[in-house]
């Protein structure tokens, strides 16, 4: 009767044993085993990291060598290292998914059919991520625009920061920036291809003879083309339109210089400077916006003051 008093109570202390000797088996095979298979594919992760960081740094020291004599090259490969890292990090992040699966005896393939059903599903319900991502390929492929060049996109307009299959980032010229998804990029207006163009539209007075200013402007405009500072920055010879538009008597003339790429805002900081001093050489006057011109008589102070009339006279 004793014994078997005693058996119940020694139930729950030999099934605590159990677990703890099952336990420590499976935490000695998962250290025997499973461990430094485990370690080696971390260890191989690592290297392929650093190989991929190794020529991400490589590509993007290349690009800065590339940027005054190649920009667009130099933008390419800088699009080219922002595409291999995003990508190499999603690969390696799911091999290392995969092994803490195995390490821990999880099957990990019914986990990937399911993930296949409910990524149809999401497919069904998020089609715009493959939508972005489908743009995001053909705007790699047909080579629209690169990370470091100036664009207008969604109506927004900026230098691209960074560059996925499915997003771009820009930063516009107060700080801000904008993740757009490649999806909601209609039309592309990509303003550091090839040339710039420089446009100095100047306001004159009506008063000036428009054969001398078109003079003035056209040598000051060589003067910046040939000044050592800006030989290689301008590409073409400046041209000046003439007479392009007469408000009250403001006359417009505009200078356009053609210039290397994402340097048009220090050419036309430099010619708004020298036509300031050449006018102010040569006595031509700026014109004024007719809305916002007040004249005014200086009264005569020997004239008599004006009398009102007298009521009834």
């Amino acid at each position: 009767m004793h014994l078997l008093a005693m058996a119940p109570q020694d139930e729950p202390v030999g099934m605590a044993r159990a677990i703890e000797r099952a336990w420590h088996n499976d935490i000695l095979f998962i250290i025997r085993d499973k461990l430094p298979k485990f370690l080696a594919v971390l260890l191989i992760v690592f290297a392929l990291h650093r190989i991929v960081l190794f020529f991400v740094r490589r590509l993007r020291r290349r690009a800065d060598n590339l940027v005054r004599i190649n920009f667009h090259r130099a933008a390419q490969l800088r699009t080219m290292a922002s595409t291999i890292r995003a990508t190499s990090y999603g690969i390696f992040g799911f091999i290392v998914f995969l092994q803490v699966l195995n390490l821990f005896n999880i099957p990990y393939q019914p986990i990937l059919a399911s993930a296949g059903i409910l990524g149809v599903a999401i497919g069904l319900g998020a089609q715009s991520i493959f939508k972005d991502m489908l743009n995001g390929i053909l705007i790699l492929v047909e080579d629209q625009y690169n990370v470091g060049e100036i664009v207008s996109l969604a109506g927004l307009k900026g230098t691209v920061e960074d560059l996925t299959l499915r997003r771009t980032v820009v930063r516009d010229a107060d700080g801000t920036l904008y993740i757009i998804p490649n999806s909601q990029i209609a039309t592309v207006s990509n303003l550091s291809r090839d040339y710039a163009v420089a446009t100095l539209n100047v306001s004159v007075d009506a008063s000036a003879n428009p054969d001398k200013v078109i003079a003035i402007l056209s040598g000051v405009a060589n003067q910046v083309r040939n000044d050592p500072a800006f030989k290689d920055i301008a590409v073409a010879d400046p041209v000046i339109l003439g007479v392009d538009k007469i408000e009250g008597r403001a006359v417009t003339y505009p200078v356009q210089l053609r210039v290397r790429t994402n340097q048009r805002d220090v050419v036309l900081r430099e010619l708004r400077r020298r036509v300031i001093l050449a006018f102010e050489k040569d006595g031509i006057p700026l014109g004024n916006d007719p809305a916002n011109m007040l004249i005014l008589r200086a009264p005569n102070p020997t004239a008599p003051p004006a009398q009102l009339p007298l009521i009834g006279s």
